[in-house]
Parts: C-alpha cells; structure tokens; sequence
C-alpha cells in the first residue's frame, strides 16, 4: 500500500532552502504507462495518486514527488533520454544556444560555457568531462519519439503546450543556481509555479539524467480574459450604440485618465460582464489558434500520411458521422481573417495539428502556419453538435438545406477531421 502523503516543511533557515516535498512510496507490481487515452495517461504518470487528489491537495499548491521501486520503470525512464543519445542528435545539425546549452554553476552564478555555431560531440564531451559541465539540451521530443508520445498525450490532457528539457551533469557538479521556473513542471516530481529549487549530482555517481516537463505557460486567467474580452468588446460594440460613442476630446492628451473616463469605462466593464453571465458564445480566439499552431502533432509511426489523407467512406446525407482526433481540434468564432476593415464580420474557425511540424515544437522563434477551416457564423450550431456528439447523422445536423449539410461533412472529411462510422 502507498504510504501516505506528508505536508511539506515550513522551515525557515539562511541560504538556498531545499526543497521538502510531500513524498509518496510504491512498492512491488509491474507499472505501465497507460496510452489509452489523455485521461489515463495522466493518471497512471502520477500513480498511486489519484487524479482527483493531485488536483485538489497539489496543483499550483505544493510540491509532490512520487518514488516508485519498480525495476521496468526505472528502465523506462532511463530510455528517455542518454547520454549516449547525443552523439547522432550532434550529427542532425544541432546549434549552441538554440539546442544545446553547457553551463556551470560558479559561486552561486550560472557561467554559460557555449561555442559558436553548430554543436560537436567531442567537444562536448569534453567540456562535460573536463569542466564538469551540465549539458542542457532543449525540448528533445523533436528527435526522441517517446517523448514526442508522452508530451502529445500531455497537450491534450492540459490544453496547454507541453515542453521539455534535459539536463546531463557530472557528478560532484551542479549546473544552475537556485532558480525558479514561471511554468508548471513536473514528471516523478512536481513543482507547482514558482518553486525556487536547485539540483546537483552527488560524488560517486558517473553523471545524472534529469527530464523536466513543463505546461501551463501563458495560461492564466488573466491571459485568459486577455483574449477573451477583444470579443465581448467586439460583439457589445455592434449591438450597443453607447460603446461606439467617441471618447471625451483630447483624453489621450491627458497626462492621467480623468474621473468621468474611468467612470465610463467602469460602467463598460460592467455591462461586458452582464452580457457574458448570460452568454453561451464561444470564447478565446487567439489562444485557441495560438495552441493549435503550436502544439505537437498526433503521435504515429511512419511517415505520417494517414493524418493527411482521408480514410474510409466517403460521407453522403444518410452517413452517421464523428470527429477524428478530436483531441488535436478547437472551435472558435473569430471576426473574418479575410474580409476589409468595414465588412469585417465573425466567422467559424477550426483549427487542428494533424499537420504541424514536431521539428520546430516549442522553438519558439521557428514560424509556424494554421492549418484549418472556416465557415460561416450560420454554420455554427451544426458544427457543436459534431463536436458534441459521439456520433451524429448528417441529415440531422441545423443547416437550411441538405446541400450545405453535405458539403460542410464533406469539407471535414477532406481535412480528414472526420469519418463514416
């Protein structure tokens, strides 16, 4: 039986704090990591602990970390990522600074250890061997396919975008200073946002291998309503004649936003928040897409062309029909991409990963391209029941004619969004 959680220390003493996590021990029974499904990756990761109790006693609260003494999984987990594994990734073109980082941790101080240019294994090695220097190496799911299948199911049980780092040290040697992350992290051991930490490997050991994987960046509730309040602005200003009054002349010349302008804008600010209580509209446009672009595509073996070539029958009116990769899909409405500042309406927007490129995940200054489809606004309520619906007949979907409940199946299918059942 797992031992029972215990409440981290609340200490306090002069110098770097370690860090005192909640610890939970399994012992004995074969473990597998369950791909199944988002859900049940999610929960056999962070088994014994039950799903409903990480969310309510650990995310964003306290550190957690899960030590299981099992043979398979630690050789599992070794498999991730090695050493070793360096040596081919350095002969794929791999850049000091964008890939691969050598640093050490210098009187409390990082000292970044980087050559110019294209990254040599030899040399990092001997950096590694002779400087006792930690190699970083940088969302390492574009070249490792495990990782690719672990963090994919990760995105699409948070989300949110899942990234990762390696880090190789020596023993004895430790490569970053104490330091927090501004993402949520966590693989046997969780951190929630913020946890000031430090990791060193200890004498007698030939190096360590450490694996940090990372999610809900950018992902608060106040970038949250960020995005969304463009929309509820947007939709208010149409309807609402007081919204497209002109603002007091000469405001924007004022050092300080007057009293009657603050006065105004509150006022707005509570007419948005009437109209969205009452509202079922769709919500957050640019982190949809954002989150799209960006993530990892559905993890396959191959090529990858059954993603992006339609499969199965073709869908006729009397095809009973459902999404594939739902998972790797958003639905949003978003003012029309393509039409002029003065015709400028909504339009319904899917956007999808089946074709986004695992090379540049999480890259960053890599461009990325939406991959997707538009509809019009009137095509909206058909599209939530096939998102909503395990499956659902294509006759029966709230479109004016058969024509267009043909037409919008078949536009999914295409995209290969969408199947016969």
């Amino acid at each position: 039986m797992p031992k029972k959680a215990k409440p981290a220390g609340t200490g306090q003493q002069e110098g770097p704090v370690p860090c005192k996590q909640p610890k939970v021990e399994a012992a004995g029974g074969p473990f597998t990591l369950n791909f199944d499904s988002p859900g049940g990756f999610f929960e056999s990761l962070i088994s014994p602990i039950k799903t409903e109790t990480f969310f309510k006693e650990f995310w964003e609260q306290k550190p957690l970390l899960i030590q299981r003494e099992d043979p398979a999984l630690a050789t599992y987990y070794q498999t991730l990522f090695r050493l070793s594994d360096l040596k081919g990734l350095c002969g794929r073109g791999l850049y000091y600074g964008r890939d691969v980082n050598v640093c050490r941790c210098v009187h409390g101080k990082k000292k970044v250890l980087n050559k110019d240019g294209k990254v040599h294994f030899l040399q990092l090695r001997k950096d590694f061997d002779q400087k006792r220097a930690t190699i970083q190496f940088h969302q390492p799911q574009r070249f490792k396919d495990e990782l690719w299948r672990i963090q994919e199911k990760l995105e699409c049980y948070f989300g949110s975008l899942v990234g990762s780092n390696v880090y190789i040290t020596p023993a004895g040697s430790q490569g970053l200073p104490s330091h927090y992350d501004d993402v949520e992290a966590g693989d046997l051991l969780y951190f929630p946002r913020g946890t000031i930490h430090q990791a060193d490997t200890p004498p007698g050991l030939a190096h360590s291998t450490h694996l940090t994987i990372s999610t809900y960046q950018s992902s608060s509730w106040g970038d949250f309503l960020l995005d969304s309040i463009s929309g509820l602005v947007f939709d208010a200003a149409e309807e609402d004649v007081e919204f497209r009054a002109g603002i007091p002349r000469q405001l924007l010349l004022q050092v300080e936003t007057t009293a009657d302008a603050r006065r105004r804008l509150s006022g707005f600010l509570r007419t948005l928040a009437d109209r969205l209580e009452g509202s079922h509209k769709l919500l957050s446009s640019d982190m949809k897409k954002d989150f799209a672009m960006n993530r990892l595509p559905p993890f396959h073996v191959g090529d990858g062309a059954a993603l992006s070539t339609p499969g199965g029958q073709l869908p006729r009116l009397d095809s009973i029909v459902r999404l594939r990769h739902k998972d790797h899909i958003v639905l949003t409405v978003m003012p029309d991409q393509g039409g002029s500042d003065e015709t400028q309406g909504k339009m319904v927007y899917i956007y999808h990963s089946l074709q986004n490129r695992r090379d540049t995940h999480m890259m960053g200054n890599e461009e990325t391209e939406a991959h997707g489809l538009r509809f019009p606004l009137s095509h909206v309520d058909a599209l939530k029941q096939i998102w909503n619906s395990s499956a659902i007949s294509v006759k029966d979907l709230k479109l004016a004619t058969d024509e267009e409940k043909e037409s919008l199946a078949l536009s999914l299918w295409t995209e290969c969004l969408l199947q016969v059942v």
